[in-house]
């Protein structure tokens, strides 16, 4: 390690739980990593999530941003990643998402999703470091850029797998100093309330399906997730369907962000 970085790892020790710590994870990356936006998130389970570092640069609008923190982030794979205990460190979006959820409703749509909103379009590589804090929590510092540009390179990812001891050390750090109440029980809960009250007339084992759903999983990804068929899959979906009185899964879509827009006015 060179001057240079020492002094940059030095101030970032130094930023551990102040507002600034985005910012001086982000010098990390200089000169190394080219990447267009960055972002630091505290996820609990069925809690908002807290935009704890802006890095959009002013590329992803106010009104994203307020309804991917009402309820949008419980559809994006870092949040599941983070609040199902997914192994930590460094992971990209693409490997935590379920088989279909790049055709979802949540990845394309243009009001909802801070990465897929900015000036770049839907195409955009995510690679995210997921550290654990007490019980369903978790920080999840991002980096995103436009795949217009290309992926992230090889020696790209291999520096930022380099940093991932010192990132994850510096944001257990952080995490314990975050002046929030982290929830250091275990919750049981499979089904988060926004879920449970978009979706009230269905049955428990309807609401987890239609939540796999929204989330990006497939038939078949439905079916390994639950130790199912794909048979008995595709009759929970046709009778939540007909409960919710829908015919699509863009309708099931609509049905649980229009909730979500009823809930936070």
């Amino acid at each position: 390690m060179n001057s240079q970085d020492a002094s940059v790892a030095a101030k970032l020790v130094t930023a551990i739980g102040s507002a600034h710590l985005g910012r001086h994870l982000c010098a990390l990356l200089e000169d190394k990593v080219s990447y267009d936006m960055s972002c630091l998130y505290l996820f609990r389970f069925d809690q908002p999530a807290e935009l704890l570092h802006d890095g959009y640069n002013d590329q992803v609008s106010a009104r994203t941003l307020k309804a991917y923190s009402r309820g949008g982030y419980l559809l994006d794979p870092f949040y599941v990643a983070s609040t199902h205990r997914h192994p930590g460190g460094l992971w990209r979006m693409s490997e935590l998402a379920p088989d279909s959820f790049f055709a979802s409703g949540f990845a394309i749509s243009p009001d909802l999703h801070p990465c897929v909103s900015s000036t770049h379009g839907t195409q955009i590589d995510e690679i995210g470091y997921i550290v654990h804090l007490q019980g369903r929590a978790a920080l999840v510092f991002s980096v995103m850029k436009a795949q217009r540009r290309g992926l992230f390179t090889d020696a790209e990812v291999a520096y930022l797998k380099g940093l991932d001891p010192l990132i994850r050390a510096v944001l257990e750090q952080h995490g314990r100093q975050l002046p929030h109440q982290l929830d250091s029980s275990e919750v049981d809960s499979k089904l988060e309330s926004a879920f449970v009250g978009a979706l009230g007339q269905l049955t428990d084992a309807q609401r987890y399906i239609a939540k796999l759903l929204l989330q990006g999983h497939s038939n078949a990804s439905i079916a390994a997730e639950l130790g199912i068929s794909e048979g008995t899959v595709k009759v929970h979906k046709h009778n939540l369907y007909q409960r919710l009185e829908i015919s699509s899964h863009a309708e099931l879509f609509r049905l649980f962000i229009s909730y979500l827009a009823q809930t936070t006015q």
